[in-house]
């Protein structure tokens, strides 16, 4: 069986589901992956409302579509950071409430605990095909961020002590450790997205996350080689390291320079797109990931999921590029052979 090919909604938020399904159905996808944000996957409307549910999987149905994963990675990202004001333009106002640090923070775990019942609830409604796929995966899944309040002492200077560097990693365990007891309640895990600004955005910082919650086994990945490979960060050793892990995948690319450009590594506070960039996200194909490497690497680690394609490519008409995303993605994928090559020299 082929993997799903899917387009997670996260970027296409402005449109209402039932236009986005026409649309992705239209540019070849074979499921969405769910944001909880726009109109696409309430969590409180699934909790609360009986025929939510029912309601959301007809409107994916009628467009041939499935869906094997839902993402909050807005919610999650208020969990560990350090809160302003940019995080109230992100939040719910349920979670945002008045905006005292803590009690964000508290907010947003609080609503990653019902994420993980409301995926409970959505997926249990799915239909037959749906459930078929996610049997094969063995997972019901929730994609997203952690935060992390060590991210702004990345730059050593002024110096920065080991010690507050491993408080970072003990408070991120202390505040996600009973959020991941509850997913493994609704035998649901949740897969972070390693990047930046995140608890882990590299293979070293994601040893020390595991090792900070106890390699709970309710967490594991959503990778995405994209915020990797500009870093220098080897993201096929990140699979063969972690492969049992990869609970979902993005497929994201991006493109870095070989030389030397007016604005380095880490952005110069300029857009995406702007001139000068030493690296910016490219539309499937159009980068520098290697995808080809990835697809074999995957099949080595036995991973059953979709191949979701997050679309961003800041100098590209998005339904062009994901009407060619699609097709790139449904060419890389493809199943490893039960049979040696050389089997027939010795007929």
């Amino acid at each position: 069986m082929s993997r799903s090919v899917c387009l997670f909604t996260g970027q296409w938020a402005d449109l209402p589901l039932e236009t986005l399904a026409e649309k992705a159905a239209g540019f070849g996808y074979d499921g969405l992956e769910l944001a909880c944000w726009g109109d696409h996957f309430d969590v409180q409307r699934a909790l609360g409302e009986d025929g939510y549910c029912a309601a959301q999987w007809d409107v994916l149905t009628a467009h041939g579509l499935g869906c094997y994963a839902i993402s909050t990675h807005l919610v999650g990202q208020a969990v560990c950071d350090n809160i302003d004001e940019r995080h109230k333009t992100i939040l719910p106002e349920s979670v945002w409430g008045d905006g005292d640090p803590e009690g964000v923070r508290e907010r947003a775990a609080a609503e990653m605990i019902a994420t993980a019942k409301a995926a409970r609830r959505f997926f249990d409604a799915a239909p037959d095909a749906v459930c078929e796929r996610l049997a094969r995966s063995g997972r019901t899944v929730v994609n997203g961020f952690t935060g992390s309040s060590i991210w702004h002492l990345l730059y050593s200077f002024p110096p920065v002590s080991p010690e507050s560097i491993e408080e970072g990693f003990a408070d991120f365990a202390r505040r996600w450790k009973p959020i991941l007891d509850a997913f493994d309640c609704e035998d649901v895990s949740f897969a972070l997205e390693v990047h930046p600004t995140e608890i882990a955005f590299d293979i070293a910082t994601t040893r020390r996350a595991l090792a900070a919650i106890d390699a709970h086994p309710r967490f594991g990945f959503n990778f995405d080689p994209s915020h990797l490979g500009y870093q220098g960060v080897d993201y096929i050793g990140f699979l063969r390291e972690f492969g049992e892990r990869i609970f979902n995948m993005h497929v994201k690319d991006v493109w870095w320079s070989d030389s030397p450009t007016p604005i380095g590594v880490f952005g110069g506070h300029a857009n995406f797109g702007e001139d000068g960039r030493f690296w910016d996200f490219r539309s499937p194909g159009r980068g520098r990931v290697d995808f080809e490497g990835i697809m074999r690497a995957l099949n080595h680690v036995g991973y059953h999921g979709p191949l979701t394609v997050e679309w961003e490519d800041p100098m590209m008409d998005r339904e062009r590029g994901a009407t060619e995303a699609a097709s790139f993605t449904r060419d890389l994928d493809f199943a490893p052979t039960d049979v040696a090559f050389d089997a027939a020299f010795a007929e």
